[in-house]
């Protein structure tokens, strides 16, 4: 039986590797300050309007510490985040950055952004889940990066760690900030181990406020937590939070879960659990001014998505795999079809569409190479016209299908260049045997395109791209 180490750290952190396939735990999705919608997250560090991305490398060598991690930035601009953007490089070397820079630390296994100090500019929160505390192996921590009109800074920085360290519990190992509740007036923080989640918020020093045990009730089923998801899905005015991962059925065996908290005017309140996980997101894909939310079914092979309402998420759901009538490609065990989502409006006609990663996808004979597909949305929900998918043969698309790059381990959706449409993020971590690539395809008014795609990695930062699972985490 694999222990909760393994499935939490293990695969919420690095690279699982298993019968299904090859992939990463979901990163978090960010929000705005008094933003509490999926649409509101973005990654604006340093004020100037435009999204930046922050991407993990948490397998990258820092002062020849090999896995130590690091995670870079690119500021967005009116040209988006292309080969000329100006970018930073984070790490536990950096000065003011808690910690240090040691083997295994795994700094960058999972990123997210909010403004949580309310000063107008986004901060980071970067998970270390493999970091060594008070000699606890594995015990984790995660970090509180500011923002600033310069951009990220080290100095000033906040480390969040558990009440007690707990060996092999990875702290750290899913991310999320978001308004949850009307308590603080910047967003909150939430930080998952092993067996929960906690809760932070900045009352002059970082407090933590909350422990969220990620049991769902009424059944007594206990959820492996592998990311954390916000999106407003009743229209309250508060972000809400979904926790989703694994559980361990008696009569099913391992099965996906996901565990939704309602935000409310003073904390965060259990709502529901739902089937479907490690993987989930959220957005507005039929445009009603709910959230609706995207999760993975079975563990891969695929996706169901559940509407919002004035009542909440529904409970019957779109199931969608690659045998669904529009959408390329054959079901095959192994694909992991689903194992990270992404959801945003990629072609401006104000309807979200969902980024779809398969990184378990043979391209041809080529085992694993992974693939991602774009579903479009519409009034009456997701559409099957207009579907388009990519893989690294692909025309236009940098690189080439190599057997366990895991392209599709990571999608993400963002607008780096302020034109109402979303650009596509797609990580390859397995790719040069782990040193990771991402592929930045541009977006137009018909929808994401390889036309003018490139490709970046650690070299692009002038930083060790070796083992660095570059992508394995990247927040809007």
């Amino acid at each position: 039986m694999t222990n909760r180490r393994n499935l939490a750290l293990g695969a919420a952190t690095f690279l699982l590797v298993t019968g299904a396939g090859i992939t990463v735990a979901p990163s978090a999705f960010a929000g705005t300050p008094g933003g509490t919608y999926a649409n509101d997250r973005n990654s604006d560090f340093n004020g100037d309007g435009y999204d930046d991305v922050l991407t993990g490398a948490p397998g990258g060598t820092v002062g020849g510490k090999k896995g130590a991690g690091y995670a870079t930035v690119q500021y967005g601009s009116a040209a988006g985040v292309g080969a000329r953007s100006r970018t930073a490089v984070l790490s536990q070397s950096t000065a003011g950055v808690s910690g240090t820079a040691e083997a295994g630390d795994a700094f960058g296994a999972a990123v997210a952004t909010g403004d949580v100090n309310f000063d107008g500019y986004d901060d980071a929160v970067i998970g270390s889940p493999g970091e060594d505390l008070a000699g606890v192996a594995d015990a984790g921590r995660a970090s509180v990066l500011y923002g600033s009109p310069s951009g990220l800074r080290g100095t000033g920085s906040v480390s969040l760690e558990a009440v007690t360290p707990t060996r092999e519990a990875g702290y750290g190992g899913a991310v999320a900030a978001a308004r949850f509740t009307g308590a603080t007036p910047g967003d909150g923080i939430a930080v998952s181990d092993d067996e929960g989640v906690d809760l932070f918020a900045e009352e002059g020093p970082m407090l933590r406020v909350d422990r969220l045990e990620t049991v769902a009730d009424p059944g007594g089923v206990s959820v492996v937590p592998f990311g954390l998801t916000t999106g407003n899905f009743d229209g309250d005015g508060y972000a809400d939070l979904v926790v989703s991962g694994l559980s361990l059925l008696d009569d099913e065996g391992v099965r996906g879960r996901s565990v939704v908290y309602e935000g409310g005017e003073y904390a965060l309140a259990y709502d529901r659990d739902l089937t479907g996980g490690p993987s989930a997101a959220a957005g507005d894909v039929n445009g009603d001014g709910h959230d609706d939310l995207v999760t993975n079914e079975k563990g891969g092979g695929r996706i169901a998505l559940r509407y919002g309402s004035d009542d909440g998420i529904t409970e019957l759901a779109d199931e969608l795999t690659q045998d669904t009538p529009g959408i390329p490609g054959t079901e095959e065990e192994g694909d992991n079809w689903g194992a990270d989502l992404s959801v945003a409006d990629t072609d401006g006609d104000g309807f979200a569409d969902l980024a779809v990663g398969a990184p378990g996808e043979d391209i041809g004979t080529v085992p694993d190479a992974g693939a991602v597909w774009v579903i479009r949305g519409q009034q009456r929900g997701w559409t099957p016209t207009g579907v388009r998918s990519f893989d690294q043969n692909s025309a236009n698309v940098p690189g080439s299908a190599e057997a366990g790059d895991a392209f599709g381990a990571q999608v993400r959706l963002v607008d780096t260049d302020r034109d109402g449409r979303a650009e596509l993020l797609a990580a390859a971590p397995g790719e040069n045997t782990d040193d990771g690539v991402a592929i930045a395809f541009p977006a137009t008014a018909s929808g994401v395109t390889a036309s003018g795609s490139w490709l970046y990695g650690g070299g692009t930062f002038g930083v060790s791209g070796t083992d660095a699972l570059f992508g394995a985490a990247i927040d809007e």
